[in-house]
Formats: structure tokens, C-alpha cells, sequence
């Protein structure tokens, strides 16, 4: 993605099965778990950079010993950071062996609030003297009605520090363990026990189902959360519409849960087929005991998994993702080919590093067939006459790759806010010269997909015209972004979409103006009721043009001023979107069809506050 967005975050969770002594003497060393807690957490390194945490419970701690550790660390080396934290921790108190745990967590955290620092950096951490009532929690997520949760628990009578969600969704989930706990202390107590067995039998009685069942009654929004308790009870939650992604792997020696499958893969060494998908609505809980079960927690809705995870958030290297990226690209060939009017002599191809790579092979392939085609005609009308040398020829002709795009430098943080900002920025791409005919060749180039457009303008398209080609192509992999996201991705703004833009300026063109006015004041109309009965006004912005309309005037928006080559912009459709991916029809970004009602209250709001002046954004 030429024009980077945040990604979610990245959940991994471990939880052992042996005692620790089983790994010593399997693998060499008791810290088996946290060394593949540590490789988990580096393979989603591609989901989270500005933040990340560890937790970790021992199940076997004596009384006056801690058996809850959590570190956590801020910035790109946090992961790092974290671990050697733990390592001299190690050699500090080898006696006490902290982090040493049976049941370890990892998160890594993009902030899709805005609000950053290692305070909210998961995991989050609830402390009581009662080992089971002790929470740590973490996960993949962001609710869309967080002030609706707000004052649901603030009326129950508790009075949060923060409202961010994670906050809220600690202090819900703490309570409701609390009151579990208090349950269970009542019915152990009519049975007679006492002291250590009666502690003993709370914890193994805790009913998670229960807890995350009324918890989760209040959610709207994308979600996977996982948690630990200080007994040793593990769980991982999935939204209903299953719009977060979440695997897990289990054998008799361990239970790991990552947000990317190929993670599990590459760190357990087992094959595709052993990594399950946690399902809408459903849980894995893996109690003290090491009992493990799947419980359904909220009734499945209609699946609703995000797209824009298989187009570009996560690791390429999962066996479906990576076919499905190459389906995308395939299914452009028939209107790239329109653009270049098949001149396949003329054309030069090539895809906008890195993400893009493997929808343009997927679009290399397609285009091949239809040169082989091409060629097949040529023979087939010309058969009678043609020699061998000319035959040869014919056969021996190609598609025309070329590396026309190559990211060469990254603008750091002290020139961000410079005045010669936008020169150097012209610079982070540069492009391999002499690869283009100049005034004869057409350059195509592939991105997966395209949201601001700032980076096609200032530097992209820029240095492509370099070479003067006849005409510039940019092909999207991904329909066009059109909504704001509000499940755990940072894309909230109206203001943040090209599509948008050109949305706009076309409605001014056509006289078309009051139609935002009439939008603006829909949207309004609609703040203070229940978010079941919010519709999605910000669609009628679009309505008045067709898809090709829309992107006609993005192009002429990234043209760089002087541009000598004519630029046109190729968008993926929403149809074949779904073709390519037919199990991840969560397509709001494009579509603005959003899975859960507090999207339509939020998109609005977005609306609304573009309008009034507030996330206007940059183009």
C-alpha cells in the first residue's frame, strides 16, 4: 500500500499442557513457552509497531511468591525491548525464574484512538489478593457504542479511570469475575469447605461461558479478546460477525492462539491443515486444569470477516491469503488490457513495492493467457504464409515485466513537518531508467490498494513520468475505499479517502452541492437514536456516479502538476472482490454495507464531523 494505514493489532497467546520439566527435557530448556510466545509475536511484527506486552501466570506459586508478571514497552524495538527486560529479570533472580509461566499472553498495538503511551499498551492488568479474580487482557478490537458500555457499568455503580475500550472492557469482564467468584465462594461455602480447598474449588468452578456471555451482550464492534486469570484460566473470545480474525493450534503439549495462521505454521513447524479458525461467536477456554473447550458465546450472525485482511493486513505467506491476492490480480486483466487496447508490444508492467507483489503476479499470469491467446490468432489467420523465423518470433514475444518502481528511502521524523517536505517526498520511489520508450511505452503499475492518494501524487506518479511514458496506468487490487472503518483499523476519517474527494469535487462540478448539505443535515437528524435505527446516509455522495466516473477523477487529482504523460486510475469491483475471497465478505470500507449497527452511527459521525470542519484530512 503505497499510502500506509495502521494496521489492527496482534494477539498470541500460549498456554502449556506439560509440566515444565517435559520441555527441559524435550527441547533442552523450561522456557519452551516463552520462546515461542517471543517467535509468535516477531511474525506479526507486520501488525502492530507502536506498542507491545507480555503476561505471564504460573500455576505452581507458593503462597508470598508472585505469579503474575507483565512488561510491556512502547516504539518499533518494543518486542525487543520486552525480552531482554525478561532475559536480565532471569539472570537477576534466577532462584524466582519470573515471567517463567505456564499460561503466557503477547499483543503488539497499532492505537486506532489516537491515544498512545505504554498506558495503553496491552495487556491490561486487574490486581486482587484472590488469584482468580487477578485479569489480564488483550485482544484485537475496537467497540463502536464504548459510551453505551460506559454508562451501563458506570450505573452499576463503578467508576472507570478511562473510557477507552480496553478499559471499559477490563473493568466489565473484572466485575463480572468478581461476582462469578463470589458465586462460587457462597456455593463452596454451603458445601463445607474451607481454607485452601475452598479456594481450590473456586477456581476450578470460575464459569467463563457466563462471563463473557452477559459481557459481551453489551458489545458492538470487531473483536477478538483474549485473557488470562491469575488461577491459570485462559480464554479467547471472536466477535459474531466474525470481523476479526483469530487461529489456534492444539496438541497434548500446548494450546497457542495468533491472529495469523501462517504465525502458528512457521512456529510449531505443522502444516496448514492443523491450525483451526476460532468461529463467530465462539470461544476456546483452556482452564487451571489444562481442560480445553469450545463454548458458544453469541449466536453467529451473518459472517462478515474483513476483506482488507486478505488484501493487504495480513502475511502474504498464508496458504489462501496468497491465492486469493493472486486471484485479485487476475481478475483486472480484462480492463487493463481495455486501457492498453492489448498492445502488449507497448506496454511495460510492474507493481508498487512491497504488498502489491503478489497481485501483480496473479495479473502477470492472467495477462500471459491473453497474449498466449493473441498469439494463437496471429498464427491461426496467418498460418498459410508464415515461415518459421516468423513463427519463432511470434512465439518467442512476452509480457513486459519490468521493476519500475523501487521504494528507496524512508523521511524521517525531523524533516516530517519541513518545508521542503513534499520535494523529498517526491523521492521515497525511485524508478529503474531506460525501461520505458519514451512517448511510446505505457506503464502499468499495481497497487493493493489505494486510500489518500498522497503518495501516488508526490512521488509515485511523479517519478513513473520520468520516463515519459505514453500514458500511466495505476491499477488497484482493491475496490475503491469509500468509508471510514470502526472495528479496529485506523481509517476513521472522511477526510483520509480519495474517493471521497473526488466524490465531493464532481458534485460541485454538476451542480450537485446541495446534495451534502441535504446529507449533513440527514446525518444530524439522526443523532440521540438507538443505533438499531441509524441508516447510512453518507452512501447518497457516491450515488450520482458511476464506479468509472469516480476513478476519472482520481486520476486526474494524483496527476502531479507538469505531469507529462496522461495518467488513468483501474479499480478492482466489488464483484470480484468477492470472487476472489468468497469467505471474507466483510466489504465496508467499499461498499458501505457495515456488519454491525454502531457502523452507521459512526460513519455519520465521521460525516458529520468532515462537514463541520473536523478530519478533513489530506488528499
Amino acid at each position: 500500500m503505497s499510502d500506509r494505514i495502521k494496521h489492527e493489532c496482534g494477539l498470541a497467546m500460549v498456554r502449556l499442557l506439560k509440566p515444565l520439566d517435559h520441555y527441559e527435557q524435550r527441547y533442552g530448556t523450561r522456557w519452551w513457552g516463552l520462546n515461542k510466545l517471543y517467535l509468535l509475536m516477531e511474525k506479526q511484527r507486520n501488525r502492530g509497531q507502536e506498542g507491545a506486552g507480555i503476561a505471564s501466570v504460573k500455576l505452581h506459586a507458593e503462597p508470598g511468591e508472585e505469579y503474575v508478571f507483565r512488561e510491556r514497552a512502547v516504539g518499533a524495538g518494543a518486542i525487543q525491548e520486552l525480552f531482554d527486560a525478561v532475559r536480565r529479570d532471569r539472570e537477576a533472580h534466577p532462584e524466582l525464574e519470573p515471567f517463567l509461566g505456564e499460561v503466557c499472553m503477547g499483543h503488539l498495538r497499532y492505537s486506532t484512538t489516537g491515544r498512545s503511551g505504554i498506558s495503553y499498551t496491552h495487556p491490561f492488568l486487574r490486581r486482587n489478593n484472590w488469584r482468580c479474580r487477578n485479569l489480564a487482557l488483550a485482544g484485537n478490537f475496537n467497540l463502536t457504542n464504548v459510551d453505551e458500555v460506559f454508562d451501563h457499568i458506570v450505573a452499576r455503580g463503578q467508576h472507570p479511570r478511562h473510557n477507552a475500550d480496553t478499559f471499559i472492557m477490563l473493568e466489565q469482564l473484572g466485575y463480572l469475575l468478581d461476582s462469578e467468584a463470589d458465586r462460587q465462594y457462597r456455593r463452596c461455602k454451603e458445601m463445607g469447605l474451607s481454607g485452601a480447598a475452598l479456594n481450590e474449588a473456586i477456581e476450578a468452578r470460575i464459569d467463563f461461558e457466563r462471563i463473557l456471555g452477559e459481557a459481551s451482550e453489551l458489545w458492538d464492534g470487531g473483536y477478538v479478546i483474549g485473557g488470562l486469570t491469575g488461577s491459570g484460566d485462559m480464554f479467547v473470545l471472536r466477535d459474531p460477525h466474525g470481523i476479526r480474525p483469530a487461529f489456534y493450534y492444539v496438541s497434548d503439549e500446548v494450546v497457542a492462539v495468533a491472529s495469523e495462521r501462517p504465525v502458528l505454521q512457521t512456529a510449531f513447524d505443522i502444516e496448514t491443515e492443523q491450525v483451526a479458525e476460532l468461529g463467530p461467536g465462539e470461544a476456546l477456554i483452556v482452564t487451571k486444569a489444562g481442560e480445553r473447550r469450545m463454548a458458544r458465546i453469541r449466536p453467529a450472525e451473518r459472517p462478515t470477516p474483513c476483506s482488507f485482511e486478505r488484501i493487504y493486513f495480513s502475511r502474504g505467506s498464508d496458504r489462501d491469503i496468497y491465492r486469493e491476492r493472486k486471484a485479485l490480480g487476475r481478475l483486472l486483466v480484462p480492463e487493463v488490457l481495455e486501457r492498453v487496447e492489448s498492445d502488449f508490444a507497448h506496454t511495460v508492467f510492474s507493481f508498487i513495492p512491497n504488498t502489491a507483489e503478489v497481485a501483480y503476479m496473479g495479473m502477470v499470469e492472467g495477462l500471459e493467457e491473453a497474449f498466449n491467446r493473441q498469439k494463437c490468432h496471429a498464427l491461426l489467420a496467418a498460418r498459410a504464409t508464415l515461415t518459421e523465423a516468423e513463427i519463432t518470433d511470434i512465439m518467442a514475444m512476452r509480457v513486459r515485466r519490468e521493476k519500475l518502481a523501487l521504494k528507496d528511502i524512508k523521511l524521517r521524523t525531523f524533516i516530517a513537518e519541513d518545508a521542503s517536505r513534499d520535494d523529498l517526498a517526491a523521492h521515497v520511489y525511485d524508478t529503474t531508467y531506460g525501461t520505458i520508450r519514451p512517448g511510446v511505452d505505457t506503464a502499468v503499475a499495481i497497487d493493493d490498494s489505494i486510500v489518500r492518494g498522497t503518495t501516488l501524487r508526490r512521488s509515485i506518479v511523479h517519478i513513473l513520468s520520468r520516463q515519459r511514458p505514453r500514458k500511466i496506468v495505476i491499477v488497484s487490487s482493491s475496490p475503491q475505499i469509500r468509508y471510514p472503518d470502526c472495528y479496529g483499523i485506523d481509517m476513521s476519517s472522511m477526510g483520509e479517502f480519495i474517493a471521497f474527494h473526488a466524490a465531493v469535487e464532481l458534485l460541485h462540478e454538476r451542480g450537485l452541492a446541495g446534495r451534502i448539505d441535504e446529507v449533513y443535515a440527514a446525518c444530524r437528524a439522526q443523532e440521540g437514536l438507538p443505533k438499531e435505527r441509524i441508516v447510512n446516509h453518507v452512501k447518497r455522495i457516491y450515488e450520482p456516479f458511476t464506479d468509472r466516473e469516480i476513478a476519472d477523477r482520481i486520476a486526474r487529482m494524483i496527476t502531479p502538476s507538469g505531469c507529462p504523460s496522461p495518467v488513468e486510475v483501474v479499480y478492482q469491483t466489488i464483484e470480484n472482490l468477492h470472487r476472489a475471497c468468497p469467505n471474507h465478505a466483510g466489504d465496508w470500507y467499499f461498499s458501505g454495507d457495515y456488519p454491525t449497527p454502531g457502523g452507521n452511527r459512526l460513519v455519520n459521525r465521521a460525516f458529520i464531523d468532515w462537514y463541520e470542519g473536523r478530519g478533513r484530512g489530506d488528499r
